[in-house]
């Protein structure tokens, strides 16, 4: 499996050094320079990790982390020159995964990253959730109908896993959100409206008449299942 990580840092010389490292340890990577084209990758594409610098222009480290961990629980390293233990505390209460203090060993840090990829994801557990042609691999967070790859976010797949895993049922938008992204969800309900339109987008053979991820008019929505 190929992971895809997310790599969030303002200091270019910092930023290339890391990226050359993760790609000699094989793995895929988006650079982002500041909080806001870091979110923009992390909506656009499958990211299975993310290293995450604090202080950035724009919005900073922790408003990232916050804004993903409303709709995913990827693992998430964040990357600081501050090593007062108020900001670890804050950093670990919104919800990262593990903290790295400036200037850090690129070694060790990989060593981390394999860390808590292998722990996270157990590979050697990965499941194949099925629906008529469609497949969700819920290690490497991939969809696929018959043998092609369909791309999808992180935050697509948090919603399609819960849809593989309750077909025929119909979920209202409340029981999606807290399905998929726990009671933290600071979203409107209506988001969700949104995330399902881009999936229909990427399943239906016609989005307008959907056959797979339909409407339950004052109800919800329902996937696969009789018909």
């Amino acid at each position: 499996m190929k992971y895809q990580i997310l790599l969030v840092e303002d200091q270019q010389e910092i930023r290339d050094i890391v990226e050359k490292y993760l790609h000699n340890e094989g793995y895929d990577v988006l650079v982002a320079k500041d909080g806001f084209e870091a979110l923009n990758l992390f909506n656009k594409h499958t990211v299975h990790l993310v290293l995450l610098d604090v202080m950035m222009p724009g919005i900073d480290g922790f408003e990232v982390l916050t804004e993903i961990r409303k709709v995913s629980e990827i693992p998430i390293i964040m990357l600081t020159a501050k090593q007062e233990e108020i900001d670890r505390i804050k950093g670990f209460k919104f919800g990262a995964d593990d903290y790295v203090v400036k200037p850090f060993s690129a070694r060790e840090l990989m060593l981390r990253i394999k860390r808590l990829l292998k722990r996270i994801y157990h590979e050697l557990d990965e499941l194949v959730l099925t629906c008529e042609d469609l497949s969700l691999y819920t290690g490497s967070m991939k969809l696929y109908r018959s043998e092609e790859e369909i791309e999808i976010t992180s935050a697509e797949y948090s919603l399609l896993l819960v849809l593989f895993n309750n077909q025929g049922q119909v979920l209202s938008r409340e029981q999606l959100i807290e399905l998929a992204y726990g009671s933290a969800y600071e979203g409107y309900d209506r988001n969700i409206d949104s995330y399902i339109k881009r999936i229909r987008q990427k399943i239906e053979l016609n989005p307008r008449d959907p056959q797979i991820l339909r409407t339950k008019y004052g109800a919800g929505y329902i996937f696969g299942g009789v018909k």
